[in-house]
């Protein structure tokens, strides 16, 4: 599929490149495809490419001397983009503890989505996301795929103390906090599995591309994993899928 793209100067060092501003598998497929593109032509140099739900932006070490020409070069590597090819992508299974005792939010939510709980657990644990990009914290996931039924504007005020592992829903997204941190999204349940791990090669399994499902568990096997992660005798479940 052809995207009419939009380059920009971000700063002296920067350059932004913007798809349609839509949640869309084929806009993220052009942008993996685009992103691996970008890495295989600066190979030899200091240059980091990072993107969004609809945008690359690259980083250069160094002052881009002529704006013009940088750009024109990153249009013809545009226009000969491929597909990235033995890249298998990956369908990963969370499993989530949707008790209130673990969505702080859980019960508030369902109400103002006019839902019963076990509805909104359903609904969220039926669904099949898509990884779109991580950001924010290290480790946290930006998921396409929420039903629109789910769909909620993020609280008014935020909450200062989300817990880690808490899985939330904002606006037309959900996603998973890696860590303890602020956040305006609202909270309905909380994994046990851990994210984004700083001392291991690498320090997230997922990737742009992957896709992700809930499982519903009850608190009692929320214990029993959380000591199954801390013995490291737990292993995320996942299958290799063609998409």
């Amino acid at each position: 599929m052809s995207y009419n793209l939009k380059y920009s100067r971000y700063n002296e060092h920067s350059i932004l490149i913007e798809w349609p501003s839509i949640i869309d598998k084929n806009v993220l497929e052009s942008i993996i495809n685009f992103k691996q593109q970008l890495k295989d032509k600066y190979s030899e140099q200091k240059v980091e490419v990072i993107n969004t739900y609809n945008s690359i932006l690259i980083i250069y070490s160094f002052a881009i001397d002529n704006f013009n020409d940088e750009i024109l070069a990153l249009k013809a590597c545009f226009d000969t983009t491929r597909a990235v090819e033995n890249q298998p992508k990956r369908l990963w299974t969370i499993p989530v503890c949707y008790d209130p005792d673990f969505g702080s939010d859980l019960e508030d939510y369902a109400k103002a989505k006019q839902l019963s709980i076990s509805e909104v657990i359903t609904q969220h644990s039926s669904a099949v996301y898509t990884i779109y990009f991580i950001g924010f914290l290290p480790g946290f996931l930006y998921l396409g795929g929420l039903p629109e039924s789910l769909a909620l504007d993020r609280k008014a005020t935020p909450s200062l103390d989300i817990k880690k592992g808490a899985v939330a829903i904002g606006g037309q997204q959900t996603g998973i906090y890696p860590q303890d941190s602020p956040g305006g999204w609202h909270v309905i349940g909380n994994t046990p599995v851990p994210l984004f791990l700083p001392n291991e090669n690498p320090p997230s399994v997922f990737k742009a591309g992957d896709q992700l499902k809930f499982e519903s568990i009850s608190p009692e096997e929320y214990e029993q994993l959380s000591l199954a992660i801390k013995t490291s005798t737990y292993n995320l479940k996942s299958t290799i899928i063609d998409a």
